[in-house]
Parts: structure tokens; C-alpha cells; sequence
């Protein structure tokens, strides 16, 4: 996906601030920051919403008033054009939840899954653990059906967030909001329903079990270690995670791997020595830079197996014009 358009006009600009809380409403906000790519230009304008209404009203603003629109969560999956974003970007900081006696934990999509598990976990409710390591708010969590190779040591099966998925609140594109179930949402791998729709998560509930934390802690610590040993550590070398979608019985980073590629520099943009199938920031990398490191893994994939990769991470915004 990709998005882009005109400088927002001083006439929308006027509108919008009269709608919501003009003091978090910024111009030419640098966006790079808000990523775990780092990279990225500014947008026209950013408005941090803090709250599930709040985020409602922002989205309905910016429809309302023409203005292109871009939520954002932590900034994982995406690439940001070097010439930023022709609009507003909503930064989702709406993080409110609450766990309920039967286990249910009903919390705003803004919310971070690193800051939520803990929280669970203390109060003995089992379902998240597994996802312990993956930068995602909970948002971000429903949209891409969050999943994870678990539990140790037998890792048998990958577990999906929508197991544990019960409900969530929707802002339609119609401006309505309405609570759906998980059959609406028609999960599979890495998808949902709301990769066809315009509509936006702004709570979600899931129902959680009850565990035993010692089993709980065993989980996240073995997790963190098995993804520590396989993924970039983002601390060190901001990534967006996984470039390329999923080859069925093939794996595109495999594929990458075997083209020689592993580890192979383009401007500041580096595919990864631990995983082929993530490239990194190894400190001022551009949209351009990795744009163009897609096209040669592409283009030696295709010569040398004649597989098609297709990236699975976002083009948000605007980019260089003889960028690929």
C-alpha cells in the first residue's frame, strides 16, 4: 500500500484545527522517528491522539475536511518516503485497558503489546505471552493477525493473536462505529478483513485463560532468546521486519540467501546477516536506498529462480522520483 497526494491546503489546515486539540496538532513533523525503520520525511501535518475517541474524531476530522490520512501505530512494517507524507498522520497513543475477573482484557488499539503482556502476565491471564520480542500496538496486532512460532522447545505451530481475539469496536468508513466478532474479521496469515476495508480498529477485547506464571515468564524469556538469535536487534539496526511476503514451501529470505545477497549493502541499507529476508538502517539510510535494495533482491531472485517477490511492508507517502 501506498500513500500520497497535494500539500493540504491552509483552508483544511483551519478547519481541522478548529475540530480537534490544536496544540497537538503539528506541522512538518519529521516522521523518521516514529518508525522502526528511521527512515522517512516529514508529514504536512501530525496529530497524536490520545484516546479511542480521540482517534475517532481525528480520522472523521480528516475525512471531513478532505485531508488525506495515515494512522499510525509503532511505525513497524512501513517505509516512509524521503519526501514525507502530503497530509495527516494520526499517531494512535490511545493505550487505555482493563482486565475483567473472567479474563477478559479489553484495552485501545494504540496500546503496546511489549507494554500489555507484562500486565497480563502479572495478573496470571495466559494468551499473549507468545508474542513477547514483536514491536506492535494492538491495533497493529489485529490488522496482521499477530503470530509467532511457539511455545518452546517444541515450536510445532504458529500461534495467531486472533486465537485469543474476541471482539473489537470499528471506525467504518462510513463514519459509524460498531462492534464486530472474530468471523467478521475473516483472519489468515498476516491478514484480516480490514486489509479490504477503510475501517479502523479503536478497541479490542481478547479472552484470556488463566496460567501459571512461572510457565508464563519461561515462555517470554525463551521467545526473546530464540527471536534475539534469528532477528537484527531493532536497538542497533532499525528494521521494518520482514520485506518480502511469505513463499510458501520456499521462503523468500531463503531465497535472498541463496542468491548471495545475505549481508549486501546498498547506500546505508543493508540486508541483514541474520535474516536475508530484513534489511537494516545501519545509520542513514534513505527510502531510496532501500527502495532500490528491494529491486535487486527482486531482480536476482527472478533471474536466478524464477520466483516473484512481492514486498509485505507499507510505502507510505512520497518518494524521490527516480526512486524505484
Amino acid at each position: 500500500m501506498s500513500f500520497s497526494a497535494a500539500p493540504v491546503a491552509e483552508d483544511s489546515y483551519a478547519r481541522l484545527a478548529r475540530t480537534l486539540d490544536s496544540t497537538r496538532l503539528k506541522r512538518d513533523e519529521p516522521i523518521a522517528p516514529y518508525t522502526t525503520f528511521k527512515i522517512g520525511g516529514p508529514a504536512d501535518l501530525y496529530y497524536e491522539a490520545d484516546s479511542a475517541d480521540d482517534l475517532a474524531a481525528a480520522v472523521v476530522a480528516a475525512r471531513q475536511a478532505r485531508i488525506p490520512y495515515f494512522v499510525l501505530g509503532l511505525g513497524a512494517n512501513i517505509l516512509v518516503g524521503d519526501r514525507g507524507f502530503r497530509g495527516l498522520v494520526i499517531r494512535n497513543g490511545a493505550k487505555h485497558f482493563r482486565f475483567s475477573d473472567d479474563g477478559k482484557l479489553w484495552v485501545e488499539s494504540g496500546a503496546v503489546m511489549a507494554d500489555i503482556i507484562p500486565q497480563a502476565v502479572e495478573r496470571g491471564w495466559s494468551g499473549l505471552e507468545h508474542y513477547v520480542g514483536i514491536p506492535s500496538t494492538i491495533g497493529g496486532a489485529v490488522w496482521q493477525n499477530l503470530h509467532f512460532l511457539s511455545p518452546a522447545p517444541e515450536r510445532e505451530r504458529t500461534m495467531f493473536v486472533a486465537e485469543v481475539f474476541d471482539r473489537c469496536e470499528l471506525l467504518t468508513e462510513k463514519d459509524e462505529r460498531k462492534v464486530v466478532d472474530r468471523d467478521y474479521m475473516k483472519f489468515g496469515y498476516d491478514t484480516c478483513i480490514l486489509h479490504f476495508t477503510k475501517d479502523i480498529v479503536t478497541w479490542a477485547e481478547f479472552q484470556l485463560t488463566k496460567g501459571n506464571t512461572g510457565d508464563m515468564h519461561r515462555i517470554i524469556q525463551e521467545n526473546l532468546s530464540w527471536r534475539g538469535s534469528r532477528h537484527p536487534w531493532l536497538q542497533f539496526h532499525p528494521s521494518a521486519g520482514s520485506i518480502f511476503k511469505k513463499i510458501e514451501g520456499v521462503g523468500a529470505g531463503r531465497l535472498v540467501d541463496q542468491c548471495g545477497l545475505k549481508g549486501f549493502r546498498h547506500g546505508d541499507a543493508q540486508i541483514s546477516h541474520i535474516h536475508a529476508n530484513i534489511m537494516v538502517n545501519l545509520g542513514h539510510a534513505t527510502a531510496k536506498d532501500v527502495r532500490e535494495l528491494i529491486s535487486i533482491a527482486q531482480k536476482a531472485v527472478q533471474e536466478k529462480f524464477g520466483h516473484k517477490l512481492e514486498p509485505e511492508i507499507g510505502f507510505i507517502g512520497e518518494f524521490d522520483a527516480t526512486g524505484v
